[in-house]
């Protein structure tokens, strides 16, 4: 029997769409403004209609120095940073499907997330966990997913 017909129900099952498109639709995408930072990574990667965020952190836009002010500052930047580069790119916070947040201290997580929360009109799924270390000496990195139009 074809092996194509015991794979069918299997995909079925999974809800999953098949990339045919062998890579095609992938697109490796900078901030305008950002290359004399000259960074190691994409602001955001575009497969198809989904938007993968690199992780931000509370810079100011276009320079390497953190928000001041400790966390709820560090924060608001990072939401705004990441406000400016899905719409740079076709999505919005309201297409957000998912964040990771990382923290150098939980014991600042009620303070980060009242400032999180006025974000998101939905919030979107997310995971948090406490890091050793984020770059730049930064209190909170998140990155997220997105949809586009």
């Amino acid at each position: 029997m074809n092996r194509l017909f015991f794979l069918l129900p299997v995909i079925a099952l999974c809800g999953c769409n098949v990339d045919v498109s062998h890579g095609k639709e992938i697109s490796y995408l900078q901030m305008p403004g950002s290359e004399q930072l000259d960074l190691p990574f994409s602001a955001a990667v575009r497969a198809g209609k989904t938007l993968y965020l690199s992780g931000n952190i509370g810079n100011v836009p276009g320079t390497l120095h953190l928000a001041e002010g400790g966390i709820e500052a560090e924060t608001r930047q990072t939401m705004d940073n990441i406000k400016a580069v899905l719409e740079q790119f076709g999505s919005s916070l309201d297409e957000v499907v998912k964040c990771t947040v990382f923290m150098a201290d939980m014991d600042e997580w009620g303070a980060m997330n009242e400032v999180y929360r006025g974000y998101f009109s939905n919030p979107p799924a997310r995971s948090a966990l406490g890091a050793n270390g984020l770059a730049l000496g930064a209190r909170v990195e998140i990155e997220c997913i997105a949809v586009t139009g």
